[in-house]
């Protein structure tokens, strides 16, 4: 669900707007993205301590095909946050 935020009349991110091959730095970010959305989404759910260590191992790995830029995680975790507010239709007045 997360990635579907992507789209270019959602939230327009890169990862989905754009082709990108499979472990290219541009589809490396997408998923990143979509992984943290995701995790945000489990918290708000409740349901987050049933797969931390998952979410944690596959962000991990996403990361390390990203380890030159210092400013991707923060990126990521911003755009993540804008994905999990669009599912659950929040608006910033929120």
């Amino acid at each position: 669900m997360s990635h579907s935020t992507g789209h270019e009349k959602r939230l327009g991110r890169e990862g989905i707007t754009e082709v990108a091959p499979f472990g290219s730095a541009v589809y490396s970010r997408e998923e990143l993205v979509a992984e943290l959305s995701a995790a945000f989404l489990c918290a708000e759910a409740g349901i987050s301590n049933a797969v931390i260590h998952n979410q944690a191992a596959y962000v991990a790995g996403w990361l390390a095909r990203l380890r030159d830029d210092r400013r991707l995680i923060v990126h990521a975790a911003a755009q993540a946050q804008k994905a999990a507010d669009y599912i659950l239709n929040r608006t910033a007045a929120e």
